[in-house]
């Protein structure tokens, strides 16, 4: 069993873990003499220190560990993503049976979020030309769809059209739907805090974006910067919403790196910023809390983008993956809302965060991106 093996080993024979213990508040699994520290703690005691659920998380990281990717070179449709990682092996559970009784040959890399953009990334831009960019692509990331370098040059000559059929996203996500058609929208990864109410002290319960920012919680918020479509996802929200003194606020109340056995202990961040699903993971009747920010979780929305030129051999495909079936493992069993009418989420009527289409035709993402990422450093290095 996991429990019993040392954070080393897990790591060590299975990286792609790393991020379940990054989105917990384990770092520095990067850093040798980091792991050498931490053959000594196994999963089990490091999670009783953390007040989670070990049996969630052993079961999360088994998922990790017996993930499968099947690809079929002969296919002439190609498909790139990332899938969220608590719900990845349903959803490919669910494509293969799907491609298989469709009677489809087509060739997919849908890796696990935790893998990063950086590859897909360099997949489109290593693809100069049209006809060699995948016929589809799923993932989070405002960078990745938005970003003149990247997709975003590639939507500006119509390459991409929304061929799902969807005429109308669930109600509370109606405005995610986009008004060019160009860009489809499956659902969305909702960001929300984690409270260690033992560390809050005298200081009031955070209930908003604009709680995280204040002087109070200098030095106290952890924020999911592993996660870089979600992180960016706050850096764009936090900058429209409170401008570039909430960035150089959330630097300054950013916990500074703390060794791995900090973080594990009792000395870890007083709010964890970090993805609902990992609500799940509170142990019950234990210190940590989950908020729900009252101006509304930051979301990052799951973006598919396909080919126009393809519409007649890639609907099928894509109305399976924006279909009811695919929604209900989205919001069911990874609780990321999905954006389907017929979708029953467990997000009705709490407040979501979106940064909207006009701001983002408006202005340069990327380039706000960067100079997010320049202010929130700034602040974290002049506390």
């Amino acid at each position: 069993m996991l429990r019993k093996m040392s954070l080393k080993d897990i790591i060590i024979n299975y990286p792609e873990t790393k991020s379940v213990f990054e989105n917990i508040g384990i770092k520095g699994l990067d850093n040798n003499e980091v792991l050498e520290i931490l053959k000594n703690i196994t999963l089990e005691e490091a999670i009783k220190m953390k007040n989670l659920d070990i049996d969630a998380i052993e079961k999360r990281l088994e998922e990790f560990v017996n993930e499968k990717n099947e690809i079929d070179s002969q296919s002439e449709i190609n498909v790139l993503g990332l899938l969220p990682c608590p719900v990845r092996i349903p959803l490919l559970e669910s494509f293969e049976k799907f491609l298989k009784e469709s009677n489809l040959n087509i060739n997919y890399e849908l890796k696990a979020a935790s893998a990063g953009l950086s590859w897909l990334k360099d997949t489109v831009i290593s693809k100069g030309k049209i006809e060699e960019l995948a016929d589809i692509f799923i993932s989070a990331g405002f960078d990745l769809f938005f970003e003149k370098e990247l997709m975003g040059k590639f939507k500006e000559q119509g390459i991409f059209k929304d061929i799902t059929g969807v005429e109308k996203y669930n109600k509370e996500f109606e405005n995610l739907k986009d008004p060019d058609g160009d860009y489809s929208i499956l659902g969305v990864v909702p960001a929300i805090f984690l409270v260690n109410t033992e560390l809050l002290g005298e200081r009031k319960m955070p209930e908003s974006w604009k709680d995280i920012l204040s002087d109070e919680f200098k030095n106290s918020v952890s924020l999911p910067v592993a996660d870089f479509d979600l992180f960016n996802a706050i850096l764009v929200n936090i900058y429209k919403n409170f401008g570039k003194e909430g960035i150089e606020r959330l630097g300054k109340n950013f916990v500074e790196s703390m060794h791995p056995a900090q973080m594990v202990g009792s000395n870890g961040p007083v709010i964890t910023i970090m993805p609902y699903f990992f609500s799940k993971m509170i142990k019950e009747n234990g210190p940590m809390k989950a908020v729900w920010p009252k101006e509304g979780a930051i979301i990052s929305p799951i973006f598919m983008l396909t080919k126009k030129e393809k519409k007649s051999e890639l609907e099928k495909i894509a109305k399976y993956m924006s279909g009811k079936e695919v929604g209900e493992i989205l919001s069911h069993q990874g609780l990321f809302p999905s954006v389907n009418p017929n979708v029953k989420n467990f997000t009705t009527d709490k407040p979501m965060m979106w940064v909207g289409w006009d701001y983002i035709k408006e202005n340069n993402i990327g380039n706000i991106i960067k100079e997010c990422e320049k202010i929130f450093i700034e602040g974290v290095n002049n506390k």
